[in-house]
């Protein structure tokens, strides 16, 4: 099964190879972000170098976008605290919430460039830019429980994403958690597919959300996420789909009257620290590092899923009637060729899907 999986990568590394070397008209200027990056690289090794020879701690820099209670807070809060005690206040790390030092944009390219050393941002958000398989995450109904979703993230797609993370400058540490998405709204209960025809649901503005409406039969409706209360109070869309921690942070649960627990993507965070700052710690910083990574992962998956557990019966008390079991299959099968659309393959190339569906097979035929 691990051959077939890696039978299947290795023709979509082959795709992208040859969409790299289409693009050679901007040769200079990577030629030029890479010397940079080199100077850089020898800069963040000579002072780190520097600092260890002196006894001076290591100072890093841990952006989120999210507040003290978010997700992505909880892990890298996780991750600061425990390297410190592992390296006894050799590496001392700062956490800067609630997008203090930039968007998760701004985080991901301040981790490349080397101007901020760590941040933990979406996996299908703003990465793709910069790894546009991480977006293989959105492909909906690959996973039906975080168990399969662990096993995949940090058995496959850790190991096979990890070089193409190295190759924008950035060590990809560990996958951590937001959750499973699942749909509201505001005009019926929803137990199966069919019955998502007709409404209109808020979704992120991109192609893979768009091929999500047409399989299901939903209308999509793009709103920014900072409006979505009050366009969900208004009835300018009958629902939206989110985590439930968000759901209920966001208080949706106020303006929403029906909840269906579908799950249709697992939405991961990934830990991502500057390759330089990485590759200039010695040999057992980067031993502390990996383990505080592995630490935070695990805590912050455990907080998370103890969070939902409280919000969703605090969902439920609001009065929102939910479905927590809906008829997987008929989702799954509306959207079964959804990765095959001229669309979405465009992001994601079919083979990459079925490796990480063929990963998922193997977890379950342990």
């Amino acid at each position: 099964m691990k051959r077939m999986i890696r039978t299947a990568l290795a023709m979509t590394l082959t795709l992208g190879m040859l969409a790299g070397c289409g693009n050679s008209t901007g040769s200079g200027s990577a030629a030029k972000e890479t010397a940079a990056q080199g100077a850089a690289s020898g800069e963040t090794k000579a002072a780190q170098t520097q600092a260890a020879a002196s006894g001076k701690a290591v100072t890093m820099k841990i952006a989120t976008t999210g507040n003290d209670k978010h997700q992505s807070t909880i892990a890298a809060q996780a991750f600061a605290d425990k390297v410190k005690e592992l390296s006894g206040g050799q590496i001392e790390a700062t956490v800067y919430p609630n997008s203090s030092l930039g968007s998760e944009r701004e985080a991901s390219e301040g981790v490349k460039m080397g101007s901020i050393e760590m941040t933990i941002v979406t996996s299908d958000g703003a990465l793709p830019s910069f790894v546009p398989e991480t977006q293989v995450l959105s492909i909906p109904y690959l996973f039906e429980s975080k168990e399969e979703a662990y096993y995949v993230l940090d058995g496959f797609l850790q190991e096979e994403l990890g070089p193409k993370f190295e190759a924008q400058g950035m060590k990809h540490l560990a996958f951590c958690e937001l959750g499973f998405r699942h749909f509201t709204n505001n005009k019926k209960e929803v137990t199966k597919a069919e019955d998502m025809k007709g409404l209109s649901i808020r979704v992120q503005e991109a192609p893979i959300w768009f091929a999500l409406a047409d399989s299901l039969g939903f209308i999509a409706t793009p709103i920014a996420f900072n409006e979505l209360y009050t366009a969900l109070q208004q009835g300018t869309v009958d629902g939206q789909e989110n985590p439930i921690a968000s759901i209920s942070s966001s208080a949706f649960d106020e303006v929403q009257k029906y909840m269906c627990m579908d799950g249709h993507t697992y939405a991961a965070e990934s830990m991502i620290m500057n390759l330089n700052f990485y590759n200039g710690l010695t040999a057992e910083q980067q031993g502390w590092v990996d383990e505080a990574a592995a630490y935070a992962r695990d805590y912050q998956r455990q907080t998370v899923t103890d969070m939902e557990n409280e919000m969703l019966e605090g969902i439920k008390a609001k009065g929102v009637k939910v479905c927590e079991e809906p008829d997987l299959a008929s989702f799954q099968a509306a959207t079964a060729e959804l990765y095959k659309m001229d669309s979405v393959t465009q992001l994601v190339a079919p083979e990459l899907t079925e490796a990480v569906r063929a990963a998922v097979s193997e977890y379950r035929s342990r």
